[in-house]
């Protein structure tokens, strides 16, 4: 636990952000939780009434107040509606770090966040046991989605369809890599991310393909760690810090030009996060920490924005395959990237971009929030399940690879058979590409 001294200077400087917030109400028009409980306290402006007298509700009634802040996505609707510029996202988080301060953590969270997350060859062994024996627990329920279910309801997977983790991590695949770019172009260094490595490997694949196709240079270390959102998120700085830690030493061993990451969550969390939640590290590290931030981006700015798209003639018969597109949070709200994945979708000529109503509204995944909130982040698929059917698209295409999860559960529960795909996956195929 912190001193109380360190846990008196992190409030002090939470209410200097305080300050900031008139309680005008306009989070509350685009809180997805709100929409969905009416509760004045699941809105940002409640939260943030709750946060301004911390001090004596931590003594009072510590877990009441970590349960309230616990009931957020962390989507940035809020902060991105604010018309005063309020740093909701930030504030949570460091009042989460706040109270886990002075609670510590629960024991499962320990055990997850500090026993296995914090060590990434541990964490990757025992994910890999994981994917060995998971069939026979589970069973398909969905194959165009590629979803399952658990053969007996248990309290934690309930009746969820999820995506199973891959039967090879993509770094089974491919360990690592250190390739020269052709002249003229770029060398970036590749991010994995936990989601891509273990659920969604083809997605890696079809990053470096099509790197690889347009001639730039990669360098992807081994033995990469998670980005620390999950331990973030759950207020534990102490292993937020080793991850960052961990992964600069391993990024820091080349020169390149920018870090490029596949994953909305993991490209907001570098570029955004990494920076500002170091505050009790050294300054050193937190220079570190920016320099590598600043040079952070979603793999679809890069191909649109830095190399340039190549489109292709159409090489299939029919009509293009309708797909619609949903904006992840971190990717649309966080940085400001939205055009660019459209603009991948749309250099595959055998499918047809059609927007889906509300495309940048939260899908209701937020991670922890998900396995905490199971009904209330289901409702709030369901609307976004209900928005992508309402486009009458095949397909529905996101930069998130959280969001591919919590997309393909709305979906198959729905009993719809509607792809998941990647907008890099798409654009691989039309370079026609190996992946």
């Amino acid at each position: 636990m912190a001193s109380m001294q360190e846990l008196v200077r992190l409030m002090k400087s939470l209410e200097d952000q305080l300050v900031v917030c008139m309680r005008c109400g306009m989070c509350q028009a685009v809180c997805p939780v709100f929409s969905q409980t009416g509760r004045e306290a699941d809105v940002a402006r409640g939260k943030l009434a709750l946060l301004d007298g911390l001090l004596q509700e931590m003594f009072k009634d510590p877990r009441g107040v970590y349960e309230r802040l616990n009931r957020c996505l962390l989507c940035g609707s809020c902060a991105a509606n604010c018309p005063s510029g309020v740093s909701v996202t930030e504030i949570f988080l460091q009042a989460r770090a706040i109270l886990t301060g002075f609670m510590g953590l629960p024991p499962a969270k320990r055990a997850v966040l500090r026993g296995m997350l914090a060590h990434p060859e541990l964490f990757d062994n025992l994910m890999a046991w994981g994917a060995r024996f998971q069939s026979i627990f589970t069973r398909e329920v969905n194959d165009v989605i590629g979803t399952s279910c658990a053969r007996i309801t248990t309290p934690l997977i309930g009746d969820r369809h999820f995506r199973g983790l891959a039967p090879k991590p993509f770094h089974r695949l491919q360990p690592g890599l250190d390739s020269a770019p052709q002249r003229g172009r770029p060398r970036v260094a590749f991010f994995v991310g936990c989601l891509l490595d273990k659920f969604f490997p083809d997605i890696a694949r079809a990053a470096l393909a099509v790197l690889q196709f347009h001639g730039v240079g990669v360098f992807m270390p081994s033995g990469q760690a998670c980005c620390g959102i999950p331990a973030l998120s759950a207020g534990d700085t102490q292993s937020f810090g080793r991850l960052v830690r961990h992964n600069l030493a391993l990024f820091e061993a080349r020169r390149w030009d920018y870090l490029v990451t596949a994953c909305a969550t993991c490209t907001a969390t570098i570029r955004k996060l990494w920076p500002v939640m170091l505050r009790e590290e050294t300054a050193a590290l937190r220079a570190r920490a920016e320099k590598m931030a600043a040079k952070a981006l979603d793999i679809n700015q890069l191909l649109v924005d830095e190399i340039g798209l190549l489109a292709r003639e159409r090489r299939k018969g029919g009509d293009p395959v309708a797909v619609t597109y949903h904006d992840p949070c971190h990717l649309k709200k966080s940085l400001g990237v939205a055009a660019q994945p459209r603009a991948v979708l749309a250099a595959n000529p055998d499918y047809r971009l059609v927007e889906m109503p509300e495309a940048d509204t939260c899908c209701g995944m937020g991670g922890s929030f998900n396995l905490q909130y199971y009904d209330l982040s289901a409702a709030i698929g369901q609307r976004k399940r209900d928005n992508v059917q309402a486009s009458g698209a095949a397909v529905v295409a996101t930069g998130c690879p959280a969001c591919m999860l919590q997309l393909s559960d709305a979906l198959s529960r729905a009993g719809d058979r509607v792809a998941v795909r990647h907008p890099l996956e798409l654009y691989a195929e039309s370079l026609g590409t190996k992946t």
